[in-house]
C-alpha cells in the first residue's frame, strides 16, 4: 500500500496519467520545454487538446465505408502502412539498443514482433493485389 506521502494528487478538473517514452525523447523533450519556458505539462495538455478535437472531427467509420473491394483496398492498404511504421519502429528500437542487451529478451521480443508484422503485410498484400 503507498503512503499518503508517495501519491501524488491531481489538481481538482484534472487526471494525472503516466506516459512512458524513451529516455532520449523524455530528456530532448525536457531541454525543449526548459529553453523554451514553458512546463511540460502544459505541452502535453495542448497536444492532447489539439488531438482531441481533430479526432473528434473525424467521420466515424461505417460498414458502408468498407462495402466494395477498392474501399476495402484502401483500408487495407492504411493498415499495411500503419504496420509497416510499427515494424520499421521495432527495427529503429533494436538498432538503437546497447549491444551488452543484444540476445536478450527484449531483444528477441522485438525481433519477434517484427517478423510477425512483416508476415502479416506479406499476407495483407498477397490477399489485395
Amino acid at each position: 500500500m503507498m503512503s499518503e506521502s508517495n501519491t501524488m494528487k491531481a489538481a481538482t478538473g484534472h487526471k494525472q496519467i503516466k506516459v512512458l517514452v524513451d529516455i532520449e525523447i523524455a530528456d530532448s523533450f525536457k531541454a525543449a520545454c526548459k529553453k523554451s519556458g514553458v512546463s511540460m505539462a502544459s505541452e502535453i495538455s495542448q497536444f492532447m487538446a489539439r488531438y482531441s478535437k481533430t479526432a473528434m472531427r473525424r467521420k466515424p467509420s461505417t460498414i458502408e465505408d468498407s462495402s466494395t473491394r477498392a474501399k476495402r483496398r484502401k483500408i487495407i492498404a492504411h493498415v499495411i502502412r500503419l504496420m509497416e511504421l510499427a515494424r520499421d519502429g521495432e527495427d529503429v528500437y533494436r538498432e538503437n539498443m546497447p549491444i551488452n542487451l543484444h540476445n536478450s529478451t527484449m531483444y528477441e521480443s522485438s525481433e519477434e514482433s517484427s517478423s510477425a508484422m512483416e508476415q502479416a503485410i506479406d499476407i495483407l498484400e498477397s490477399v489485395y493485389q
